[in-house]
């Protein structure tokens, strides 16, 4: 044995590897107790990204637009600068002037904990950024959540469901929308309320409720939840605070903002002019509500698309109730835009339907479970028990470990199902977009659209096209570019491609004529862009 590897005096082989041995048992413990946080934080991390990516480059590429993006970037920079959240976009449009205030049009006072971030970045692309940020968090509270019921890896499939989950992906692929918050806070509700931190459920509902003015139904829904599993108490009180919120928001603070009655988005004419004339309407008509519920057929897929991808699950569970309103609320509308699966509206319930789909399956396998039982004790598994998370999840249970635990048995079994399907469903949703390069290239006339872009100066009022206004809107005013004149010393028209909210796409080009004539001087033309000024 050479010198330099031979034990010293008085010491043996086996002692010097003890410290080694030690260490590596040590390394070991520490992986096996971060091993689930490590994992649910990659999760979040790489859905984060993705989310990320995919809304910046729909921006970079001139595919954002001033409804809805615009409107929200206005409204945080007002907060930002310590005054009120302005959307002047929007408030032109109603024809309500500069000063319009976006609580008018969406109570969402939450948008105001982004104004920090103006001060880091002031721009669109923060709030892609953070819409990304929030949409991923949500994975958190809803493995936590699953692993009560699932255990940690069946969880950890879950949350891989949740982030690469279709409404999630159509939220992150168009502009930014305050339902970024939803899936969050809706988690978080349910879940601490499950874990028994009470206290915790109720701040988060009071967060939903200032995210938009029909959150309550949101709120509302998961008392009716909690009156149904015979927690009359606590159900009780989340409906009054919901209903509550309901009547303050849209009666007297949307109003005191600058809406109407029935603000700017009334869609149940069909049933009445206002909410009372509405419920009466649908109070003699049940049929012919339950009738538009599911017509047109539209409807029916998009129904599909939530209850599938859970593999029908959530049907079981109480909590599924939660979800109803809101679902109810869309589709007794009459804006087609709200009844498919192809915008950001399923996100306001996407967390709460998979979280239904975890109770719906645990609840399938305790039946199971107890219908084993009864057969005789050669075919029962364990007893009900509460566990903690991992602690001998899915484990052989009984006598002589004969018999297994055929709740988690169930439970992992849907997961990776669930987590297949969603897997499945990523090539027909947005987040298909990440694996195609002619995405990130972008269309031809993106070239053309950052040189009308550059060519309009910093600080003034300008009219643009819908899809690019985003690209203006730090460093000017933003208003829509429409049919009606907005008396604008700038603009950049479109007159080659079709942009809301024009009828038809010859308008657009009779709209810049008009504009010519009215003393506008072209300064810029290329591939249908078409920058205008008025001489002062």
């Amino acid at each position: 044995m050479s010198a330099d590897t031979s034990p010293g005096p008085g010491r043996t082989g086996a002692e010097e590897t003890e410290p080694a041995a030690g260490f590596v048992g040590r390394a070991d413990g520490f992986l096996r107790r971060r091993a689930h946080p490590l994992a649910l934080g990659a999760t979040v991390l790489l859905a984060a990204c993705a989310y990320a990516v995919l809304g910046l480059v729909k921006l970079a590429t001139f595919r954002a637009s001033i409804f809805d993006l615009v409107i929200f970037d206005q409204a945080v920079r007002g907060y930002a600068g310590f005054g009120p959240p302005a959307a002047p976009a929007v408030g032109v449009n109603y024809g309500l002037g500069m000063d319009f205030l976006q609580l008018a049009d969406h109570f969402s006072p939450i948008l105001a904990v982004l104004a920090p971030l103006y001060w880091i970045h002031d721009g669109p692309q923060t709030l892609i950024v953070a819409q990304a940020v929030l949409l991923a968090l949500a994975a958190v509270p809803v493995w936590h959540y699953a692993v009560r019921r699932l255990g940690p890896v069946p969880a950890h499939l879950v949350a891989v469901a949740y982030a690469v989950s279709w409404p999630v992906a159509q939220t992150a692929g168009f502009d930014f929308h305050e339902v970024a918050f939803v899936p969050l806070l809706s988690a978080i509700m349910i879940e601490r309320f499950d874990a028994g931190r009470r206290g915790v459920a109720v701040l988060a509902a009071l967060g939903l409720l200032l995210v938009k003015e029909d959150m309550g139904l949101l709120v509302a829904g998961f008392g009716v939840y909690l009156l149904v599993t015979r927690r009359r108490l606590e159900g009780t009180a989340f409906v009054l605070l919901a209903l509550a919120a309901l009547v303050t928001i849209r009666g007297v603070l949307m109003p005191l903002a600058g809406a109407g009655e029935t603000g700017f988005h009334w869609a149940y004419g069909r049933w009445g002019a206002t909410v009372g004339e509405a419920a009466a309407g649908l109070a003699r008509d049940p049929l012919g509500a339950l009738w538009q519920f599911v017509s047109p057929e539209i409807k029916v897929d998009t129904l599909a698309f939530l209850f599938w991808p859970v593999l029908l699950t959530a049907l079981f569970s109480p909590l599924t109730l939660m979800a109803l309103p809101m679902i109810a609320e869309r589709f007794l509308g009459d804006r087609p835009q709200w009844w498919g699966p192809d915008h950001h509206y399923n996100a306001f319930i996407v967390a709460t339907l998979l979280c239904a789909g975890v109770d719906g399956v645990d609840r399938l396998g305790r039946r199971l479970r107890n219908r084993r039982a009864e057969r005789g004790p050669d075919t029962a598994g364990s007893p009900d028990r509460t566990e903690s998370a991992g602690a001998g999840a899915g484990r052989d249970a009984g006598p002589g470990g004969a018999g297994r635990d055929t709740r988690r048995e169930a439970g992992r079994y849907w997961a990776v199902g669930v987590c297949v399907i969603a897997i499945t469903l990523i090539p027909r949703f947005a987040l298909g977009n990440l694996v195609e390069w002619s995405f990130y290239e972008g269309d031809p006339h993106v070239a053309a659209a950052r040189e009308a872009v550059a060519a309009v100066p910093d600080g003034v009022v300008v009219e643009a096209v819908n899809h690019v206004g985003p690209a203006l809107t730090s460093r000017t005013t933003v208003l829509l570019w429409g049919p009606v004149a907005r008396d604008a010393p700038w603009i950049v028209a479109d007159v080659d491609r079709w942009s809301f909210p024009f009828g038809a796409h010859e308008l657009q080009r009779q709209r810049v004529d008009e504009a010519l004539r009215s003393g506008y001087r072209p300064v810029f033309e290329r591939d249908g862009y078409i920058v205008l000024n008025r001489p002062s």
